[in-house]
């Protein structure tokens, strides 16, 4: 590990603590969807599926692009002042794998089908088949929401690691 300065070393700790605060604001938006929301749009589709209507309904498509947006910059951010300090860089390096399959996770899977769903607000009724995939869907949000949650408890130990280089 190179010399770091104490800018370097500021610089490193003002983007870790924003990305790990951005990220924990993200888990609640999360944790409050997947209790609140969730229940509420798959409760007695396709009459509920309403609520996941832009201009209709909660619909919360802009508040987490603008979320995950403004997280994953300064994710990047914090990689990049971290990156001289071997031990946080590596673990860093391994939450942004595990954050970018998730997203990608995300957008295959999720996203689609909560378009999907969408589209089925002025249906009659549903299949047997949708009924299915929205427990799917709700059983992986889970995983989802966890694996997220485990991601932000990543970032505890690393600001503790990154604090203690002041000492």
């Amino acid at each position: 590990m190179e010399s770091l300065t104490v800018t370097s070393i500021t610089r490193a700790e003002i983007w870790l603590c924003i990305t790990t605060l951005l990220y924990f604001l993200m888990n609640g938006a999360q944790i409050f969807e997947t209790l609140v929301f969730v229940p509420k749009w798959s409760s007695s589709p396709p009459e509920t599926f309403k609520f996941l209507q832009d201009g209709k309904g909660a619909s919360l498509k802009f508040f987490w692009i603008i979320l995950h947006s403004l997280h994953e910059i300064a994710f990047i951010l914090a990689i990049i002042f971290c990156w001289k300090i071997d031990p946080v860089r590596n673990w860093l390096l391994a939450l942004f794998i595990v954050h970018a399959a998730v997203r990608i996770w995300t957008l295959t899977f999720f996203a689609p089908n909560i378009i999907q769903f969408q589209n089925l607000a002025a249906s009659s009724s549903i299949s047997e088949e949708i009924i299915s995939r929205i427990s799917l869907w709700k059983t992986l949000n889970y995983v989802r929401v966890a694996i997220y949650i485990a991601v932000s408890m990543g970032f505890i130990p690393l600001c503790i690691k990154l604090f203690s280089f002041r000492h």
